[in-house]
């Protein structure tokens, strides 16, 4: 089993309550718009960190695009860009298509949704919301999820606080 700390558009603020919220997680993974380097660093000091770039940061071998990768038996996507089911972003429409993940996470629209998609396989979609100040969302938000033996469990939605 492996535990899951997930957040994305921290926008250069890092809550620090996330280190107390992601005690138990094993990794953390941040879905884009990190902002200052800063941040990622201290979640890498903390717990080791999947993080992609999103459209405020700079593209680097730090920051890929995306990451794909297999984890407890489930393969798993994560881009920042993404769109929503069932409006994926057209870049990314195809390759789920046809090769979708069990788990496809993004960031971006600052809007918590978690939900099956039947049309891609019926995949896992997450979107953690904004854990950043900045944006329009007034609620902060992160997710703390467990993978073990190709099922997702566990899934907790932590309100970080209003902006």
């Amino acid at each position: 089993m492996t535990r899951i700390g997930l957040l994305s558009d921290t926008h250069s603020y890092l809550d620090h309550t996330v280190f107390s919220h992601f005690d138990t997680c094993d990794e953390i993974w941040h879905a884009g718009d990190v902002g200052a380097l800063a941040v990622a660093e201290q979640l890498r000091a903390f717990r080791p960190l999947r993080i992609v770039s999103g459209n405020i940061d700079q593209v680097s071998a730090e920051l890929p695009l995306d990451q794909r990768f297999v984890l407890e038996g489930l393969t798993i996507w994560m881009t920042h860009i993404g769109g929503s089911p069932p409006k994926y972003n057209p870049v990314v429409r195809p390759v789920l298509r046809t090769k979708p993940p069990d788990l496809f996470i993004c960031g971006h629209s600052h809007i918590l949704k978690i939900t099956r998609d039947p049309t891609m396989n019926n995949l896992i979609f997450m979107n953690p919301g904004a854990a950043g100040k900045t944006g329009f969302h007034l609620m902060r938000t992160a997710v703390r999820f467990s993978l073990d033996s190709g099922k997702v469990l566990d899934m907790q939605v932590i309100e970080l606080g209003k902006k």
